[in-house]
Formats: structure tokens, sequence, C-alpha cells
């Protein structure tokens, strides 16, 4: 167990931020579920919008890796494409 206040604070906050990366990520992974099931084109041509700014904020915080952003971007583009 810690012995100085700041790493007990430490603890702290990388559980808070543990949950929060969590949540954001599954709440994306979610979203990217919901989007992939759309049939119609106009609605996730709306949609697409919105799970790209999702995806982009996690890579952004180093939630997920930049490459893994980017090919997740590119088959949700790819699915509005072919519907």
């Amino acid at each position: 167990m810690a012995n100085h206040k700041s790493a007990l604070k430490r603890i702290r906050s990388n559980e808070t931020k543990r949950q929060r990366n969590r949540f954001q990520h599954k709440t994306t992974r979610n979203a990217i579920r919901d989007f992939k099931a759309l049939e119609k084109k106009k609605e996730a041509e709306k949609k697409l919008p919105l799970v790209v700014s999702m995806i982009d904020k996690l890579a952004k915080n180093n939630i997920i890796h930049n490459n893994k952003a980017a090919n997740l971007k590119s088959k949700l583009t790819k699915h509005v494409s072919a519907l």
C-alpha cells in the first residue's frame, strides 16, 4: 500500500480515469454497433459524423490507437457507401 499522500492521490485519480475511459470506450463501441445495424442510407449519413467524432475523441485521449481509429472510420464510411 502507498505510504505518501501523493501516491494515495495518484491511486484515486488513476481509478477515476480508468472508470471514465471504460465508460467512453464502451459507449463508443455501442454506438458503432448500433450504427452498423442501420439499414437506411439517409439515417446512416446523418449519424456518421457523430460516431466518427466519438472515435476521434478516444484516439485523442489515447484510449484507442490512432491507426485503430482510422481503420474504424474507414470501415464505417465503407458501410455507408454500400447502403
